[in-house]
Order: structure tokens, then C-alpha cells, then sequence
């Protein structure tokens, strides 16, 4: 799941940004709301963390405009996209006006880290495309999205968050094209991207640990020049 965290301060935003990462979430920062705006735009999220006073555009604004039917997002881009306001404003008409705005929740700083991971774990269960966690598969692989474990033919595989991620995409694609780039994009922090390399490094970790768990040698097919899918059922 990627998170984009909207936060002008530095230090607040390294340390959420240190926490999700910990837990499994890709997270971009934007550190305005003209930027973070510029994100969704381009990139589809799973959960927006928003401070509500941002240089150029506020949070309050910012959840306006995601709100509004009249700003042309493209449909492809989660309408629906969760918003958990994260903020100083600590009066109750601040609370009813960043909640009036559709957030989906609303955070008053300082905050306990715990509680702020159990209150993204619970705006991410609320919304519909995230709720159930569907267990993913293809043929003989199985993907629980919830616990993080992988199974080939009832074996453990034993992935990386990072190759957990990226088996989950290609399942979640299907027989889709997942070129090098669009995995980066899709997988790592825009603040730090690998290098192409670093991916064929995974796919080939991937098909060594598929492999010896018995699946075929071309589980994950290269499709030259463009990219990776899954071998056809």
C-alpha cells in the first residue's frame, strides 16, 4: 500500500516517513499541498496523512479540491481516497471543519506513534478498496496481503518486504507488462529509486525462491524490451 505524507516539517515528516516504511507501507513526503496535489495527480495512494497548516496549499483546501467533483481527477485515480488530517488545530470547530472537508479521520499533534499506526490501520480497513484484504493467487501461488505470507503448492516462501511487494503487483496485474519503471514507481519511494538493475536483481531472487518451491522456470516470463508479467494459467 503507498501512503503519501503531506507535512512541512522536516523532522515530523523523516520520522512518519521511518515508521510506515517500517511497517510495510511505500510512502512518498510532500512538504506543501501544490506538491502533494502534483502527486496524486500522477501516482495512485491507498491513504493521504495531511497537516492541515501547509505553505501554497492548505490541508483544509487540499481535502476540498480531493473532494470535489469538479476537479477532473481521473477516475483511474481513487475518488475515494482516504484522508487522515494530522495537525495542531486541537478546538472542536477546527475538528468539525477539517471533518466537514472529508477528512476520515483527525489526529491532534503531539501524538503517541502507536496510536497513529492503529488509526491508519483502521481508515485503510474503512475504506472500501482496502477493507477485506483479499487474498491474492495465480494458479498454485497464494498471497495473503494481511499476514504477509506467500505460498507455492502450500509451501512457505520465505520474501523480502520488497519481494513481497513486487510478487503482489504482478499478481495484482496479471498477464499485464510491468515494465522496469513502472515497478519502480509503483514499489519504492519516488525520494530514493533504485536502479533498473536493482529490480532484475529481485525478479531473479523471486524466480530462484519460486523455483524451489516448484514452480516452472518461467513463472515470471521477461517479455523483451518491455518488461516482466506471470506465465499464462
Amino acid at each position: 500500500m503507498r501512503i503519501l505524507v503531506v507535512e512541512d516539517d522536516v523532522q515530523l515528516a523523516e520520522m512518519l516517513m521511518e515508521a510506515l516504511t517500517d511497517r510495510q507501507y511505500m510512502v512518498d513526503v510532500a512538504q506543501d499541498g501544490e506538491e502533494a496535489w502534483d502527486f496524486i495527480k500522477a501516482l495512485e495512494y491507498d491513504l493521504v496523512v495531511l497537516d492541515i497548516t501547509l505553505p501554497k496549499l492548505d490541508g483544509i483546501s487540499f481535502c476540498q479540491r480531493l473532494r470535489s467533483p469538479r476537479t477532473g481527477r481521473s477516475p483511474s485515480h481513487n475518488s475515494n481516497l482516504p484522508v487522515l488530517m494530522l495537525t495542531a488545530r486541537d478546538t472542536l470547530a477546527d475538528k468539525v471543519i477539517g471533518l466537514d472537508a472529508g477528512a476520515d479521520d483527525y489526529m491532534v499533534k503531539p501524538f503517541e506513534m502507536p496510536e497513529l499506526m492503529a488509526r491508519v490501520r483502521a481508515v485503510l480497513r474503512r475504506n472500501s478498496a482496502a477493507a477485506s484484504f483479499p487474498d491474492l493467487g495465480w494458479g498454485s501461488l497464494r498471497l495473503n496481503p494481511s499476514t504477509y505470507e506467500v505460498t507455492y503448492a502450500d509451501r512457505l516462501l520465505h520474501l523480502t518486504p520488497k519481494e513481497f511487494a513486487l510478487l503482489e503487483l504482478m499478481v495484482s496485474s496479471g498477464r499485464r507488462v510491468l515494465s522496469r519503471a513502472g515497478i519502480i514507481e509503483r514499489i519504492w519511494s519516488l525520494d530514493d529509486p533504485p536502479s533498473e538493475e536493482t529490480v532484475k536483481s529481485h525478479i531473479k531472487s523471486l524466480r530462484h525462491k519460486l523455483k524451489d518451491a516448484g514452480a516452472a522456470d518461467d513463472f515470471i516470463e521477461t517479455v523483451h524490451g518491455l518488461g516482466y508479467r506471470l506465465k499464462q494459467l
